[in-house]
């Protein structure tokens, strides 16, 4: 007979209040929340243990230094280049940071995001989703609130395939790319973001690009 505990279902909107508390990952929220069974002093605690919280409010300090990392696949077939800021070019230049802007460029070479976070993702593109699998659902003659589970699993899975910040980090999936990040905030002790990629494949048209929130002037970088 198995002893494991069934996993808390989480309300968005308890989710969405830890957000705006915090400014952590959606992810990051609803684990603390399931740690904290639906606690949200509770869940901020968790996340300030983590240091998600503590990376989170760097968050809002602005970022406009940086740098421009880059990784060739073996071969030359797939090249990445993955704009990283920070807030001074003293940490663009430590080591830290320059191996993160390397991690993370090697990920999207061999994961192929196509968004930089979940907020970026077209109202468009969410509709049609969410439509295609709704119809899923429902083929399967499951009643309503069944369906709208299933709806919503499979959206979060749509993220995590899709988003960078979402998705497992390819050298130790225990974490995310946003995980990593916040890890990273903590660390170097300054806001750090990723803006922007451009992922190339040999034979493709265009390559596939994203950014996120554009930012007011120019941002200077430090190519490395």
């Amino acid at each position: 007979m198995s002893t494991s505990k069934p996993v808390m279902d989480i309300p968005a909107k308890l989710v969405k209040e830890l957000r705006e508390l915090t400014n952590a990952g959606f992810s990051d929220c609803r684990a603390a929340l399931v740690e904290a069974n639906g606690d949200i002093p509770k869940a901020v605690d968790v996340l300030r243990k983590k240091g998600q919280a503590a990376a989170a409010k760097k968050s809002s300090r602005e970022a406009s230094e940086g740098l421009i990392g880059h990784y060739i696949h073996a071969g030359g077939k797939i090249g990445v280049i993955v704009e990283i800021n920070c807030e001074s070019d003293f940490v663009a230049r430590t080591e830290a940071f320059q191996t993160l802007s390397h991690d993370v460029a090697m990920h999207i070479a061999a994961v192929d995001p196509r968004y930089v976070r979940r907020e970026d993702v077209t109202q468009e593109m969410l509709e049609h989703e969410k439509e295609i699998y709704t119809a899923q659902a429902r083929a399967t003659g499951k009643p309503e609130p069944v369906i709208q589970k299933i709806v919503q699993g499979k959206m979060e899975k749509f993220y995590e395939e899709t988003c960078l910040y979402e998705q497992h980090y390819i050298k130790d999936e225990t974490q995310t790319i946003g995980e990593m990040i916040a890890q990273a905030i903590s660390k170097l002790g300054e806001n750090i973001t990723i803006r922007r990629f451009s992922r190339y494949k040999v034979g493709e048209v265009g390559g596939n690009a994203a950014a996120g929130p554009p930012e007011p002037e120019p941002v200077p970088v430090t190519v490395g």
